[in-house]
């Protein structure tokens, strides 16, 4: 019903952009033929109770409705409250997060042994903000990277698919200027090996350049130059 309704908001848009640019394209403007193609092909998909972002849009045609802002082109994640006997529900689509406030309310009252206990025995595997923070970042295609030191173990969050040197810039923009080379371990084999020592003794700790492109959980080390 959500997303009908917000389907339905962004039809209205749509159809008053339609009635400014029809006239607009049959002049000859390109941009406004452009424009018209992409709200023809947004239309086709709002029609069909689809989401805007469905319609297949080339380059030129995105840049064409850029300030047009429809809700239903933009990531959307739906967080479904439930009662306690339905918190294992399975989500109707990979966008869907079943939650039961309660129990997360449970949750953050246990320490984290208590909070294990109470998962096992319900039948989850984890809480519902962690759920909820994956689905996050999968959807706006983010991964978080770690540092750790003898004073404090810290996450960055970073787009997937970014090389060391953008991710040591997160840190500080001279990391990024300055990058020769990180020293990374898995998140898998830092845990497995009892941290970093363990993993350098392990041979698990890896050199990588600044073609490395960043991986989900990696620890990090970046070298660089003052």
């Amino acid at each position: 019903i959500i997303m009908l309704e917000l389907i339905m908001a962004d039809m209205d848009t749509v159809e008053k952009r339609l009635k400014d640019v029809q006239g607009q394209a049959r002049s000859g403007d390109k941009e406004a033929q452009l424009a018209l193609g992409a709200l023809e092909k947004i239309k086709t998909e709002l029609d069909n109770e689809h989401p805007a972002s469905n319609a297949e849009l080339s380059e030129d045609e995105q840049l064409a409705i850029r300030d047009l802002s429809l809700i239903t082109q933009k990531p959307i994640l739906t967080v479904v409250n439930v009662a306690e006997e339905e918190a294992t529900r399975e989500p109707k689509h990979e966008n869907e997060i079943i939650i039961s406030a309660k129990i997360e309310s449970e949750l953050s009252e246990l320490d984290a042994g208590d909070a294990s206990a109470m998962l096992d025995d319900l039948g989850l595997e984890k809480t519902g903000l962690d759920r909820l923070i994956t689905a996050s970042y999968r959807l706006l295609n983010l991964i978080t990277f770690l540092t750790s030191g003898p004073e404090e173990t810290r996450a960055w969050t970073i787009e997937n698919g970014s090389k060391a040197p953008l991710a040591a810039g997160v840190i500080h923009t001279d990391f990024e200027k300055g990058f020769i080379r990180a020293e990374v371990i898995t998140y898998k084999d830092f845990v497995e090996n009892n941290g970093e020592n363990g993993a350098k003794e392990k041979g698990v700790m890896r050199l990588e350049g600044k073609d490395y492109v960043m991986q989900d959980g990696d620890i990090c080390h970046f070298l660089h130059n003052a």
